[in-house]
C-alpha cells in the first residue's frame, strides 16, 4: 500500500467519537473519512459504497468507552488537592461519569486544561498504535510528532497553576472545597455564618462568630398504648 495523504483532523475527530450510531471508514486511495451516522438520508447510500468496495475502506476503531474511561481514572490519580481528587472520584462512579466529570473540571481552569492536554495525549497515541498495526504508511507526518506511551498524566506546577485563577476565585474554590467536606449535621451553622457574612457586607472576620440558632427541641414520642398481656400483667 503507498503512503497516503491523511486528513489528521478529521482522523482525530473519528476516533474520538465512540457512538453505535455511528462508524467511519478511513478511503484507502485518498486519505479521506467516510462517516456513516444511522437515520441520516445518506446512510444507507455510503454503507453501500463501503460494501462494494471492501478493499478500499478500513473501518476507523475508535477508543471505546471503557478505555476513555481509564484515562479518567488515571488522571484522577494525579491530581493532588485532596477535595479535588475526592470530588472527581465520585463524578465518574456510574452512570453520566463523563458529564460529571467535566462538570467538576468547570471550576478548576487549571486542572481542566492539563486534562485536556493528556486526553489529546493518549488519543494521539491510540492513533498512532492502530496505523502501526494497520500497516498504514502516511506521506506526512501527524502535527503532533511521534509520542512514546503515555503513562501517568504530568502533574501542572504549582506556580503555574495558581496563575490562572485569580485570587478571589481560588479562595471562592476552596470554601467550595470546605462545604464538600462539612458533616451534614454541620452544615446549618455554617450557612447561618456565611449568610451573616453576607448581610453584614464585609469578608473579614473583626467581629465574634455569631452564635448559630439553636435547633428545635424533638417532640416528645408519642404514647403506645399497653398491650392485653402487659395490662395483665399490671393488674390493669
Amino acid at each position: 500500500m503507498p503512503p497516503i495523504h491523511l486528513n489528521w483532523s478529521d482522523l482525530e475527530i473519528a476516533f474520538e467519537r465512540n457512538s453505535p450510531d455511528q462508524e467511519s471508514f478511513l478511503d484507502l486511495e485518498n486519505g479521506d473519512l467516510l462517516a456513516i451516522v444511522e437515520g441520516e438520508p445518506d446512510a444507507a447510500s455510503r454503507r453501500a459504497k463501503v460494501a462494494s468496495t471492501p478493499e478500499r475502506y478500513l473501518r476507523v476503531d475508535p477508543a471505546s468507552s471503557r478505555e476513555q474511561y481509564r484515562w479518567m481514572e488515571r488522571f484522577v490519580s494525579s491530581v493532588t488537592e485532596p477535595a479535588l481528587r475526592e470530588r472527581l472520584l465520585v463524578s465518574i462512579d456510574g452512570k453520566g461519569a463523563f458529564r460529571r466529570f467535566k462538570d467538576v473540571l468547570l471550576a478548576f481552569p487549571g486542572e481542566r486544561e492539563r486534562w485536556f492536554a493528556y486526553r489529546s495525549e493518549v488519543l494521539h497515541f491510540h492513533i498512532q498504535t492502530w496505523l502501526d498495526h494497520m500497516k498504514i504508511e502516511v506521506a506526512s507526518p501527524p502535527p503532533w510528532g511521534r509520542l512514546a506511551e503515555p503513562l501517568e498524566p504530568l502533574e501542572i506546577p504549582r506556580s503555574v497553576s495558581a496563575a490562572t485563577e485569580p485570587p478571589g476565585e481560588t479562595l471562592r474554590r476552596q470554601a467550595r472545597e470546605l462545604l464538600d467536606v462539612i458533616a451534614a449535621a454541620e452544615l446549618p451553622s455554617a450557612i447561618a455564618f456565611l449568610e451573616f457574612l453576607r448581610d453584614r457586607g464585609t469578608s473579614p472576620l473583626l467581629k465574634s462568630v455569631p452564635t448559630p440558632p439553636p435547633e428545635p427541641a424533638a417532640p416528645p414520642a408519642a404514647e403506645v398504648p399497653a398491650t392485653p398481656e402487659q395490662e395483665h400483667a399490671t393488674g390493669h
